[in-house]
């Protein structure tokens, strides 16, 4: 089975999916480009869906939302980030880091008080430091090794429980008798008072824990947006999916269990 995740080399995701998946794992430069391919049913993929610090992630949110793909797990992924130059620090006169990692490591990049460039991943971070020949970067420790760069400060992160939650996606329905956590998209095409709180009285009335509400333009026009929902998995959540879609249109994708990393037990 082949797997997609986002490259190139040295990402979280490149390092989170080797781990659980060893050589099946192909790169792709893009989050869409992984839609795209399990929506064509080429293999199944690992995308990043919300980070503790910097919240959902756009276009992770978007495949969701646009491709024709379940979620088949998901699996919590403890950041690291870790400053790298090539020359003493102190000489460093421009910073290269991803815009998700200059948000988590935001106190650091502004006590440096040097330009930043924003770059397209972690690892594109120390490619484009190595070609300049100066400056700094902040990458992943897989990263930095792999590049052979001299660390200069590890974990940088402004929060020390800085998580990635990672979900699993294919363009088929996961039906295994473990899954424990649910999402739908809820996409209201009516606009009306109290119309959020009658969808979220549904989970309330029948006691199901609702884990995250996000909202997301629905790309509709302005002030049009969509709902991503995650719930604890039980006949009650059914239940309740099954009235609201007598209420609103949703968009269900799918049931499924926590995957488990064997290295970080």
């Amino acid at each position: 089975m082949k797997i997609f995740a986002l490259g190139p080399e040295g990402t979280f995701s490149h390092e989170l999916g080797y781990q659980i998946y060893g050589d099946s794992i192909i790169l792709v430069p893009t989050i869409r480009r992984i839609f795209e391919e399990v929506e064509k049913d080429h293999g199944d993929g690992i995308v990043p869906l919300e980070n503790s610090e910097a919240g959902g992630v756009g276009p992770s949110l978007d495949g969701l939302l646009q491709y024709r793909v379940w979620i088949t797990g998901e699996v919590y992924m403890p950041v690291h980030h870790y400053l790298v130059s090539l020359r003493p620090l102190e000489e460093a006169d421009v910073l290269y880091v991803h815009p998700q990692t200059h948000e988590q490591c935001s106190e650091v990049v502004d006590a440096m008080e040097i330009p930043v460039v924003h770059t397209s991943s972690n690892a594109q971070s120390a490619k484009e430091m190595q070609e300049s020949g100066r400056g700094a970067a902040i990458v992943s420790l897989m990263t930095a090794r792999m590049h052979n760069l001299s660390i200069r400060r590890e974990r940088v992160e402004n929060n020390s429980l800085n998580v990635t939650r990672f979900v699993t996606i294919s363009s088929h329905q996961y039906r295994g008798g473990d899954a424990r956590k649910g999402s739908i998209i809820i996409d209201p095409r009516e606009d009306r008072a109290g119309l959020l709180y009658d969808i979220l009285g549904i989970f309330a009335r029948k006691g199901i824990n609702l884990t995250r509400i996000e909202s997301r333009p629905s790309k509709r026009g302005m002030g049009r947006y969509v709902f991503f929902l995650d719930f604890i998995h039980s006949s009650k959540a059914e239940e309740a999916v099954s009235e609201l879609q007598g209420m609103t249109v949703i968009k269900d994708l799918g049931r499924y269990r926590e995957l488990e990393v064997p290295e970080w037990k």
